[in-house]
């Protein structure tokens, strides 16, 4: 029986996309979304982004509905997880 080799460049760009996910997973940021704080309703991004606005940043979780659910307005607290990183969140 045969054994068929593998191209150099099929390894070489196997590895540098394993080597990419690692370090972009590890490092990025958490979802972001505006949100009402006394309600959780999910809110225009222009009501975070003013100073008048009524809405605070919403991270991680996601949108049920009219309102976000699964986060936390501290980003501190939103584990980013990810490939090669520890429940701290990493990076």
């Amino acid at each position: 029986m045969a054994r068929r080799r593998l191209r150099s460049s099929t390894v070489v760009l196997g590895g540098m996309g394993v080597l990419a996910m690692a370090i972009t997973s590890c490092g990025s940021e958490p979802d972001k979304r505006c949100a009402d704080p006394s309600d959780l309703t999910n809110l225009p991004s222009y009501e975070c982004d003013d100073s008048s606005g009524t809405g605070s940043h919403y991270y991680g979780g996601r949108v049920n509905g009219a309102t976000v659910e699964g986060g936390s307005f501290d980003k501190s607290a939103v584990d980013r997880g990810g490939f090669g990183c520890s429940g701290s969140g990493g990076g």
